[in-house]
Order: C-alpha cells, then sequence, then structure tokens
C-alpha cells in the first residue's frame, strides 16, 4: 500500500487516501469535474498502483484520455456457485498443474476475499402451490449436486480467504445488496470504498449503493481472486439524468423495462452510467437496485447511484451497524462522494429520461429491451379474444398462449420490498373477490432472502400469495436461471399433441428464447403483482389492462384496476412491516463464519472419477497445451446477430434426447437427477456437450432442402455434411482441425459464462470474427485463449458472401487493437484479404492471450517466480 496522500479520516481512528489532493495536484479544479466513477477509481489509482505511475494513470482520468491502460484492484470477489465453483475447479487443477512440476500447491490461493453463494443449484420441482415444497426442493437439490456441494465444502477448507454461504439463503446479488457490501470498506486501519467483481452478469445489483460492483466471467475472477489488477482503459461514463416521478400505480419493474429499452437505443453497451438528477434522488434504494441490476439487458457495464440519505436509510433499514452507517456517510461527504458534491461533475455524453412519462409495461416476448406496454397488448397481436375452459374439465382444451409458469423470482424485483408488497396486496384482493389460479399455471415465489418471507408473514401477506399458489420454493435464482423445474407430464403431453404456444411470465430479466423451460416457447418479463394477475388470468392472449379476470359473487366482472394497490396502500405496508430485525435475524447467524482449520485436508482435491458435476479441468494438457496456428481454420459456425450465451453453452434442463443427456444416461445418472446444463460445469466432458446445445440457434451453415435448419447443427466441411453440432466437433477434434467461428452484431451478449468461452476453445475454435462483443465474454475468449477479431464498419458475413465452404488464416503482429488480415480462402481457388481489428485491447489482454490464457499465465509465473525464490 502506498503512503503519499495517506490521511486520518476526521472523527474516526481510520486513516484514508486523499484522491482529490493526488488530482488536484496535477491539475487544479479538476476533482469538481471528474463523474463519481472516475473519483472511485483515482482513490484506487492513488492507494494501489505503482507510486512511479499514478500521475500517468490519474491524467487518463483528468483528461478523459483512452491511451494507457490503468489497474483496477476490486476489494473482493462475489461468486455464485457455478461459476464460483467453476472457478475453484480451476483453481484446484491449478494446484493440481503446479504439483506436477514440483510447485508448492496450498501455495496457490485466492489473494483477496472470495464470497461464495450457493443460489444457483435448486429447481422448480416442486410448485408453490404444494404443501412443503421449499423443504422437498431443498431435499432434491442436495441429492443431485451431492458431488458438487463435496467439492465447495472441499474448497473452504482447503483455500484461504473463501467464505461459503450454503444452498438455501439467498441470491448472491440480493445477499450481497443487503448485507455483504459494507459501501465503505476498512482494511488495515484504512477506509476505502467497496469495490467488487462478481462471477454473474447482474453483479452491478449493488450499484445502487454506490459500489462499482461489475460482472465479470469466471476466468476474468480468477485473475482477481489471484490478486491481480483488472486493467482498463477509461471507460465511457454517461450521465443519465433521470427527472419527475413514476405516475400512481407504475412499479420500478414498469421504470426499468422503459429505461432498458431506451438505454439500449442509445447505445450504452459498455459504459458505466451514473444516474442522477431529481428523479434519481427520490427514488428509494429498492427502486434503484432494481434498475442497476439489469444493467447487462441495456448493455452496461455498471450502474451507478451516488451515496445519499437513501444509502443511509437503507442500510439503517437491512440493519447495519450504527458505527459503520456512521463511517459510510463520514467519508463519503469528507471526500467528495456524496451526492451532492456530485453537481458539478461534467460528462462527456448525457442522456435525459422522464420518469413520468413510464407506463405499465412487460418485455417480450425474446428479448428483456423489447418492451411491451400492457396497453398495447390487443394492437401488437399478443392478446386475443379466448374462451375460457371450464375449470373442471379444462384438460385437452388448454388455451393456445397458455401461461405454463407464472414465476416471483430473480433478485431484480425481491430486493425491492415495494415491488413484493404489490403482489402481495393484489393477491389479498385476488382472494377476497373468489379469483383463483388457472390449474394450467405452475406458480412459484423464490425470493432473494429470507428477509422478504419475514416481513411478508408479519404483514399478513404470505397466506394470500400461498392461497393463490405462489407459496415459497426457494430462495435461489430459479425460474429466471431456467431452473424452472419440470411441469404436469399431463400439461407438458398437451402442449406437445396439440402444438400450442405456451409461455413463462416471470419477475426476472432474462427471457430469451429457450432459456426459461423447453416447453415456453417464448416468455415476458413482468412486475410481481402482474405475474399473480397473469396466473389468474391464464393466458398471454388476454388483455390484462381491459378483460374480465374472473367474476365476483354478485357476478360482477373483476378487472386489473379492481386489483390494483396504490401506492399509499404499499408504502403503509412497507413503512409498517419491512424491519432492521427481519434482516438481522437472517443475517448475523448467517455471517457467522467459524471455519476451524483442517490440518488433515489435502491441498490437493481427490477427484470423484465417476462425477459428472466435478472433474480436474484439462487446460494444461493435451491440444490446450499446443501451439495455436491461426491456419488453415474451417468454421463451425456461421452465425447471425445477436448470438447469446444461453446459445453458447444453455443454462436450462438437460433432456435425454441431447448430446449432454446421452452421455449422462451412459454414466448411469437417471433421467430425473439429469439437473441442468448449468450444475455440471464443474465437468468439462459433460459441459463440453454443451456448446452451442440450444435448440434455438441458427447456424447458417445447417442448410437442409435448401433451407437453414433451426436446431444445435453444424456442417462439417469439406464433407459438406448435416449433423448434431456435438458430432460435428467431434468429427473436427478427432482430425485434429483448427477451427473459426463467423458471427454478427452483439455477439456473446447475456449471462457472464465462462463455458460458453471454455466450450469452444475446447472444440478446437482458435478465433472468433464478429461485427462487435459483449464485454464480459470477450474478455472470457481471451482468457481461454481464443482471439477475437472485428470486422470493420460496413463488412460483414453477408458482404463477404460468406458459405462455411472456406478456410481461414489470420496474418499479422497481436497488438492491442491493431489491424490484422483475415484471409479467406474460397472453395473455388479465389483468395479474399479482409481488414479485421484484434479485439486484444491491452497489453494485459495481449499477455494473457499470447500464455494461452488466464491460467497457463498463472502457472507459468507463479513456477517462475518460485524458482527465483
Amino acid at each position: 500500500m502506498n503512503t503519499a496522500h495517506r490521511k486520518n479520516l476526521p472523527g474516526t481512528p481510520l486513516d484514508y487516501f486523499d484522491a482529490r489532493e493526488a488530482v488536484e495536484a496535477l491539475s487544479p479544479g479538476a476533482w469538481d469535474r471528474l463523474p463519481y466513477t472516475a473519483r472511485v477509481h483515482a482513490e484506487n489509482i492513488v492507494r494501489k498502483a505503482d507510486p512511479a505511475k499514478i500521475d500517468a494513470y490519474l491524467g487518463q482520468l483528468i483528461e478523459r484520455k483512452r491511451d494507457l491502460d490503468f489497474p483496477w484492484f476490486p476489494a473482493r470477489v462475489v461468486c455464485h456457485d457455478i461459476l464460483g465453483q467453476t472457478a475453484l475447479v480451476d483453481l484446484a487443477g491449478l494446484r493440481d498443474a503446479i504439483a506436477d512440476k514440483g510447485g508448492d500447491p496450498a501455495a496457490v490461493n485466492p489473494v483477496v476475499p472470495v464470497q461464495l453463494i450457493v443460489d444457483h443449484s435448486l429447481a422448480v420441482e416442486h410448485a408453490g402451490f404444494e404443501k412443503d415444497a421449499f423443504e422437498k426442493n431443498r431435499a432434491v437439490e442436495d441429492r443431485r449436486n451431492d458431488d458438487r456441494f463435496h467439492f465447495i465444502n472441499w474448497t473452504k477448507k482447503a483455500f484461504k480467504n473463501v467464505d461459503v454461504i450454503p444452498p438455501g439463503n439467498g441470491i448472491m446479488h440480493q445477499i450481497n445488496l443487503e448485507r455483504m457490501s459494507p459501501v465503505i470498506y476498512v482494511r488495515d486501519g484504512v477506509a476505502f470504498p467497496d469495490t467488487c467483481v462478481g462471477t454473474d452478469s447482474h453483479t452491478p445489483h449493488v450499484d445502487a449503493l454506490g459500489v462499482i460492483a461489475v460482472g465479470v466471467g469466471g476466468l476474468e475472477a480468477e485473475n482477481v481472486m489471484l490478486g491481480r489488477a483488472s486493467w482498463m482503459r477509461l471507460p465511457d461514463i454517461v450521465g443519465v439524468e433521470l427527472s419527475g416521478r413514476p405516475q400512481p400505480g407504475i412499479t420500478a419493474t414498469d421504470v426499468v423495462l422503459a429505461l432498458t429499452e431506451f438505454l439500449r437505443k442509445e447505445r450504452v453497451v459498455g459504459a458505466y452510467l451514473e444516474f442522477r438528477g431529481e428523479g434519481a434522488s427520490a427514488l428509494t434504494l429498492g427502486d434503484r437496485a432494481t434498475i442497476s441490476n439489469m444493467a447487462p439487458e441495456y448493455g452496461a457495464t455498471a450502474a451507478m447511484f451516488f451515496i445519499d440519505e437513501q444509502t443511509i436509510d437503507y442500510l439503517k433499514l437491512t440493519g447495519r451497524d450504527d458505527q459503520q452507517v456512521r463511517l459510510v456517510e463520514t467519508y463519503a461527504r469528507h471526500t467528495g462522494l456524496w451526492a451532492d458534491a456530485l453537481k458539478t461533475a461534467e460528462y462527456e455524453r448525457v442522456l435525459r429520461f422522464d420518469l413520468s412519462s413510464v407506463v405499465r409495461n412487460l418485455a417480450g416476448p425474446s428479448n428483456p429491451h423489447k418492451r411491451l406496454p400492457t396497453s398495447a397488448l390487443a394492437e401488437r397481436g399478443i392478446a386475443a379474444a379466448w374462451e375460457l375452459p371450464d375449470l373442471n374439465d379444462w384438460q385437452g382444451r388448454m388455451p393456445d398462449g397458455a401461461v405454463i409458469i407464472a414465476a416471483i423470482t430473480s433478485c431484480t424485483n425481491t430486493s425491492n420490498p415495494r415491488n413484493v408488497i404489490a403482489a402481495g396486496l393484489l393477491a389479498k384482493k385476488a382472494n377476497a373477490l373468489g379469483l383463483v389460479r388457472k390449474p394450467w399455471v405452475k406458480t412459484s415465489l423464490a425470493p432473494g432472502s429470507k428477509a422478504v418471507q419475514l416481513y411478508l408473514e408479519d404483514a399478513g401477506l404470505l397466506s394470500e400469495l400461498e392461497q393463490l399458489g405462489f407459496g415459497v420454493v426457494a430462495f435461489a435464482c430459479t425460474t429466471c436461471n431456467g431452473m424452472s423445474g419440470a411441469l404436469d407430464p399431463k400439461i407438458q403431453q398437451e402442449i406437445i399433441d396439440r402444438d400450442l404456444y405456451s409461455v413463462a411470465v416471470l419477475s426476472g430479466n432474462r427471457n430469451f428464447d429457450g432459456r426459461i423451460h423447453p416447453y415456453a416457447k417464448q416468455a415476458f418479463l413482468a412486475s410481481p403483482p402482474l405475474v399473480v394477475a397473469y396466473a389468474i388470468a391464464g393466458s398471454i392472449r388476454f388483455d390484462i389492462e381491459k378483460d374480465a379476470l374472473g367474476v365476483d359473487a354478485d357476478g360482477k366482472p373483476v378487472t386489473l384496476k379492481d386489483l390494483w394497490p396504490s401506492d399509499e396502500e404499499i408504502d403503509a405496508i412497507v413503512r409498517a412491516n419491512v424491519k432492521p430485525e427481519h434482516f438481522r435475524q437472517v443475517y448475523e447467524p448467517m455471517f457467522n463464519f467459524k471455519v476451524v482449520e483442517d490440518r488433515t485436508i489435502s491441498p490437493l482435491y481427490d477427484w470423484r472419477p465417476q462425477s459428472t458435476y466435478i472433474r480436474r479441468p484439462p487446460y494444461w494438457e493435451g491440444a490446450l497445451a499446443g501451439e495455436r496456428t491461426l491456419k488453415g481454420l474451417r468454421p463451425l459456425a456461421l452465425l447471425p446477430d445477436n448470438i447469446t450465451t444461453d446459445h453458447l453453452s444453455p443454462s436450462n434442463a438437460i433432456l435425454l434426447d441431447s448430446a449432454a443427456g446421452e452421455y449422462l444416461h451412459k454414466m448411469g445418472l437417471p433421467e430425473e437427477d439429469f439437473n441442468s446444463y448449468a450444475t455440471h460445469r464443474g465437468d468439462h466432458l459433460t459441459a463440453q456437450r454443451a456448446t452451442f446445445a440450444n435448440p434455438k440457434l441458427v447456424n447458417e451453415m445447417a442448410v437442409v432442402d435448401g433451407k437453414v435448419k433451426q436446431g444445435s447443427l453444424a456442417r462439417v466441411e469439406p464433407d459438406g455434411q448435416v449433423m448434431r453440432m456435438w458430432e460435428a466437433i467431434e468429427t473436427y477434434m478427432e482430425r485434429k482441425q483448427p477451427l473459426i467461428i463467423i458471427a454478427g452484431a452483439d455477439y456473446g451478449q447475456g449471462s457472464s459464462r465462462d463455458w460458453a468461452a471454455k466450450g469452444v476453445r475446447l472444440a478446437g475454435v482458435e478465433a472468433i470474427v464478429a461485427e462487435g462483443f459483449e464485454r464480459i465474454h470477450r474478455t472470457n475468449l481471451i482468457g481461454m485463449g481464443v482471439l477475437p477479431l472485428e470486422f470493420k464498419p460496413g463488412t460483414t458475413r453477408l458482404t463477404l458472401q460468406l458459405d462455411g465452404t472456406e478456410t481461414y488464416d489470420v496474418i499479422g503482429a497481436r497488438r492491442p487493437r491493431a489491424d490484422l488480415t483475415l484471409v479467406v480462402h474460397r472453395r473455388n481457388g479465389d483468395t479474399v484479404e479482409v481488414p479485421v481489428t484484434c479485439r486484444l485491447d491491452s497489453d494485459e489482454e495481449v499477455s494473457i492471450y499470447e500464455a494461452g490464457g488466464v491460467l497457463q499465465r498463472f502457472a507459468q509465473d507463479f513456477l517462475e517466480s518460485s524458482k527465483a525464490a
């Protein structure tokens, strides 16, 4: 730690680093012009960077230059069990590799604190209308995940600096918001802003507290865990001025869906947003968190709010220690991180959005940024007149457009007490009027925190939700992550037999085709009270604003406006029933870590050979240890725009007729325990078979009878044979054929899953050429040693008339954002030289790529330093 600019923080026994002084010494008056993000980064630089380079790094922030990388040292790493576990599997494999080379495996440990929350493993096999659904689902989770949980329990004893929150306790983002983030961190007598990276794209959830928290892939998280800086160029920092206030009856979900549409159109991909203005200051912390959570849906890296009275009120509400709350306010006011001090901040770009313009919204049917006003359901062709089957004789007569899943799920909305309370109040009114859930709707309530259950119980609303089928099924990430569980076999068969258009409605953040459930053909995002309303309606072909949801005891039609709670009702319940003691009751025992060191624990994991969940990773051996030639590459796929990580490596349930399902069957796993693709990512033999396994994939090379056929398909060249993707990958692996992928715009958007990069690398893909890359996925590709290349504007696979019969070479010296040449050898003998941009954006990324990836480079550096010592 540096000593220059270290001072006492007035009124406390703590020190702090005066970044304002350092900035003003370089450029008087510059501090007042800096945005919040730049001020936090300036403090990190002054406290942690090489003293000889501090002025140069600060100059990038002051002058808004982007020609020099600067280091960022996050204070901690937050993981969910899927990517967190795979990161720790990688570190366990790294220990093996170090031991094989004569190094000390016990010396390989996370350097910064790692908090792993087991929250992505539970599937809703038992719906919210079943008795004891939570206990039953937890039992299934433990049975299915025995291998995974055995490994995770080993890690918390075998690795230093790893804390584990066991399953059944909540979602990482909500726990981060409600407890884990101190906002102002204290270490070794120094106070400084909390910062973190998380192995989930929705890590910006806690940006609502003024904490720079960004989602990264597992590989980038491993880099940070091992004590390395996260190197970056100055990001695009965009001011978003919020004016007005939401109209009565408009929820934070409605606001964020409108903002997501707006910000996508404004092209904020990769930017750090700073929400400000009178509209922002009036939003509750819960409302702010709903907005920050969906940063990846509008493409931003971070979605910051300033520290102000709302922040302090929230810290008190969630039971934070009084001394810590005082520290947050003292530090923020003294160092220029309090909202009032940011009024002079200047931005290269400012966007303006009027909160009063927001109407009641859904998003769908396939993308979170495709806003769908509920008032426009009929004109968009979503709503249509339909006849309600008799509820005693509905089988065989389910409506087209049936809502088969209605889920109050995801930290996006359950972190916001107003949203959850609104759902409870709507349920209460519906029950009083005799309305019921349609019998084909699988309902569930999966809060991100146990505190939600406590305040719903105190308000007398949990029983009202249960009466409509929304009993608690989990405290975990469920339906939003594709863990919606099995349908009633009779309902599933009817969907198949009648080829019904069936959908899901959920209060989550992702609704990509094929993500939520294999038989929910599309999905719609909605606020929690709207989810309840759609469970009553039972069909998306329903005008939720106008049509009658049923009739009361007097035969009078009941519509949504008869059920919708007023803002005053919601706020009164929140004031009376959401209390600090709820959060203390939940979190004080949860974070009372007392892990006793066990000297009998081996530093090397005893891999279970028959496990389909945890397997020693192969990244230091075989083809991956060899040289990448970037010559004679054949395309594995030609892909359109908007390829998501769900296409590349789906997370939903594994079906028997899939490549992964067939493998699990051969391994002796019963079909009911196949679990999801996500849970098997610690075993590369299962996870490889998930590569491009999404049934909604469109590979333009998969041409059958003159038409491109949708599905997990590829065409092997030069044979010209179309086959299942996994068989094509196996064929190319046997031939030792290096591969390339050609794609359109926005390649790799969606969840920050490293297996979207690992899968293609293990298949033999050496390079990907696209019109543009999502930030996290691009860094994951580099972390696996895959070269990302970007077409120049105006050049695409279509303008080049590529059809997949070509072979490709990549020529040129790999430097940050250098111009390289993609040499296309056509089947007829013609050659085309196409200029492309090397998307290794920094010297650090070049270094990682040239080493073969994050893990390979660390192993090299570790062994070299060991020899030097």
